[in-house]
């Protein structure tokens, strides 16, 4: 799936966007293609609708220059335009035309697709010698086979057109709805309507011998209708390839419940198999690759869960690709929760844990010399399995009901359905939901790198009480490209063993290292043993949890933090112990505070080295303290 996912690039691209295509919108595209798939040749007439952003003289597209246009109109006015080596078509405007104003242009060409590395314009054959053709543009291909503006910031508002004239044995497929095909000699003409905004990656053909296999999506209520599933198959793999896709309506009905209603419902969803291995998420039919004539069921719905994440909020720059790829192949593990069970999930992410942590580095975000590597935007270790169990953190952290709310509610922002995305918006829709900042854990987990490693002590410290002492080192603590993580502040998750056979499973919140936690455990209990993170909820690796065989000590479960503190010290003590005076004295002995509350503000002593005295019903102890 991954090295598919890379798509249609050369290993080293220059992904910088086009400045000469940024002065207009594309509002939309009709798409005329005449190919065989016997042949790797394309001819073709582009219609584009678009309206200027600033005066123009000239509109570029982008074009590779292995493809030769041969008459280019304005407004059904004959242009003069050009090809150069930069890939682009520069057409000459009639006259001066001014911001906010529409016109159409007519591009007609034809040759040889460019090959981009990966092959974004692919005619082979499966079978037994069975002609196909199919396309996959991801990142930066689509101009490898016609005329257009393939950057991330600008889709065809108004949906397109696609005519694809081909030998009439064979059957076309493309993105929406089939209206028609029309027989002329030996060729036929089909033609797909898609209705919703699309960017030019995601537009894709493919031609070959196809059977049609249907089936129905939605939950069949007035407010979720069915629609169609239809997939294109190969007629030798369709005996065992119809059974692994009965699962289609399973999952797609499952993301509807979680996310909301597929987002191209008036139209259709399905999968056309094409020859190379993997799947790509075009708009409403994603191609696939099967293996022994089946379709696994972590391809259909990584490649399902796209036409949320992807194709209708789409990552507004390749920086930010793990919007797309992460969250989407974490919604293939919720397919893994919800249809095997919570081990079988707890086993999907602890597989992503030990991919990650192969590796001490790597950031999440990409930064500029990224660009640069195909193999690095769509890296299996980082952009797939880090972004996955990132989201999985920001659930664990948020709760399920606040962490399904907050997808939802990006998937529907007005401003980015059906339109782009970075990851600062999808930041702050969490936010919002969640009700408190998630910059450190943004910072910590999608900017910088590594992953902490934690030493866990427990130990039983009075009647139905257990202290629990966490203490915590990083992966990297220089060198960093991105910046490494002094510290990652996190809700650790422990489970302690209880002497009743039963668990007690704690959330502690992490924010120093050292840090202690005293916990009232159930009524005639003691702990038998500790567990880290047993569901395996946090990116770490080699963390260990040890139960102390020591007796208890009220002074070691006595903690004092932050230390250094700078305002607010609290004061934790086993609840079985009553807190009746604090005293705060200087180096030199004077006395600078007193009270008997938990939480103390310092901020008015001066900087320095200080001894707390704390007086309980269980004697009188002492702790040092540093004031910042």
């Amino acid at each position: 799936m991954v090295e598919a996912e890379m798509k249609s690039a050369s290993k080293k691209l220059n992904l910088a966007v086009n400045p000469n295509t940024l002065n207009y919108n594309i509002t939309y595209h009709k798409l005329e293609f005449n190919v065989d798939p016997t042949v790797r040749e394309i001819s073709g007439k582009v219609t584009t609708n678009y309206t200027a952003l600033s005066n123009m003289n000239a509109i570029t597209f982008d074009l590779t220059s292995d493809l030769v246009v041969s008459s280019v109109k304005v407004n059904n006015v004959t242009s003069t335009f050009s090809q150069n080596t930069s890939e682009e078509l520069v057409i000459n405007l009639p006259s001066t035309q001014l911001a906010g104003t529409s016109a159409t242009v007519e591009i007609i060409y034809s040759g040889v697709p460019a090959n981009s590395g990966f092959d974004s314009f692919v005619v082979d054959v499966h079978g037994t010698n069975s002609p196909i053709l199919w396309t996959l543009s991801e990142p930066y291909g689509a101009r490898d086979w016609w005329p257009c503006k393939q950057d991330l910031n600008d889709k065809v508002d108004n949906g397109i057109d696609v005519y694809i004239t081909a030998p009439s044995q064979y059957t076309s497929v493309s993105n929406g709805l089939q209206q028609s095909r029309v027989i002329n000699g030996a060729n036929a003409t089909t033609h797909y309507h898609h209705s919703y905004p699309i960017p030019a990656y995601l537009i894709a053909i493919a031609v070959s011998n196809y059977q049609i296999y249907n089936q129905q999506g939605g939950l069949g209520t007035v407010a979720s209708p069915f629609f169609p599933i239809v997939n294109y198959i190969y007629p030798e793999t369709s005996a065992t390839m119809t059974p692994t896709l009965g699962v289609t309506p399973t999952i797609i009905n499952f993301y509807e419940t979680i996310i909301g209603p597929y987002p191209f419902r008036n139209e259709k969803y399905g999968h056309a198999e094409m020859g190379w291995g993997g799947g790509m998420e075009h708009t409403t039919v994603s191609f696939m690759t099967g293996s022994g004539g089946t379709m696994s069921r972590s391809l259909i719905a990584h490649e399902m869960a796209h036409q949320w994440f992807g194709d209708k909020v789409t990552c507004g720059s390749w920086k930010d690709i793990w919007l797309n790829e992460g969250i989407t192949e974490y919604m293939s593990g919720c397919v893994v929760e919800n249809l095997d069970g919570a081990a079988s999930f707890v086993n999907w992410k602890n597989s992503k844990i030990t991919s990650i942590t192969s590796s001490p580095i790597g950031n999440l975000y990409l930064y500029d010399a990224q660009l640069t590597d195909v193999n690095r935007i769509f890296s299996n270790r980082l952009t797939y399995n880090k972004g996955s169990m990132v989201t999985n953190m920001l659930r664990y952290i948020m709760g399920d009901a606040n962490f399904f709310q907050a997808l939802r509610n990006y998937l529907n922002d007005p401003t980015l359905a059906y339109a782009y995305a970075v990851t600062p918006q999808f930041q702050t829709h969490l936010e919002a939901v969640h009700g408190a900042s998630l910059q450190e854990f943004f910072d910590d987990w999608v900017y910088k790198e590594g992953y902490p490693i934690y030493t866990i002590n427990a130990y039983n410290s009075g009647t139905n009480q257990a202290t629990v002492v966490i203490n915590q080192t990083q992966s990297i603590t220089n060198n960093a490209q991105t910046g490494y993580v002094s510290f990652y502040e996190m809700p650790v998750p422990v489970r302690l063993v209880l002497s009743n056979g039963s668990n007690f499973d704690v959330k502690l919140n992490n924010t120093f290292s050292g840090q202690s936690f005293n916990i009232t455990l159930p009524a005639g209990t003691t702990i038998t043993n500790v567990i880290f993170d047993p569901n395996k909820n946090i990116i770490s690796r080699n963390s260990t949890a040890t139960l102390g065989t020591n007796s208890f000590n009220l002074e070691t479960a006595i903690n004092v933090f932050p230390n250094p503190v700078s305002d607010i010290l609290t004061i934790e003590i086993p609840s079985s112990t009553i807190l009746q005076k604090i005293s705060i004295y200087n180096s030199i002995g004077q006395k600078s505070l007193e009270s008997n509350q938990s939480k103390i503000n310092l901020s008015g002593l001066a900087k320095g080295l200080y001894v707390v005295t704390l007086e309980t019903n269980e004697g009188i102890f002492h702790k040092k303290l540093i004031k910042n």
